[in-house]
């Protein structure tokens, strides 16, 4: 019999303590899932989390770097990513969505993983979500 692995909750420092029964990422083994990442800036102690700014260049630049801290904080990158899924509000914004992310990952050799892109509701004034899985190793 197997011994089974252990599962590890992910929280960097710079986010919030997510609203429900969730962690911002789970490693088990070499996996690491990141939970859907919005536009919300750093954490400020006793001050509830706000979009970094109304605009979907803002928020989206925001959320790339929240996936980033999570996938770092779980010992992984960007090139370590297989498949990150993108949920936007508005269809409108698939265009200017992928200008903003090729300028993201510009440095990068190859495309950092699959991707699959949903229209989808969220909460008021947030524009887009991210969430991304990981194999390390």
């Amino acid at each position: 019999m197997t011994e089974k692995l252990q599962k590890t909750a992910i929280t960097p420092a710079t986010h919030t303590t997510p609203p429900a029964k969730f962690s911002h990422g789970v490693k088990k083994g070499n996996i690491l899932q990141v939970a859907g990442q919005v536009g919300f800036g750093p954490a400020v102690p006793g001050q509830a989390p706000t979009p970094v700014g109304p605009t979907l260049r803002e928020q989206t630049l925001q959320t790339l770097r929240n996936v980033q801290s999570v996938l770092e904080e779980g010992g992984a990158s960007w090139e370590d990513a297989m498949m990150v899924r993108v949920y936007l509000t508005d269809t409108g914004h698939f265009a200017e969505f992928n200008e903003i992310y090729n300028e993201f990952f510009a440095g990068l050799k190859e495309a950092p993983a699959a991707r699959t892109t949903v229209y989808v509701g969220l909460p008021a004034g947030l524009l887009v979500e991210i969430d991304a899985l990981a194999v390390l190793g």
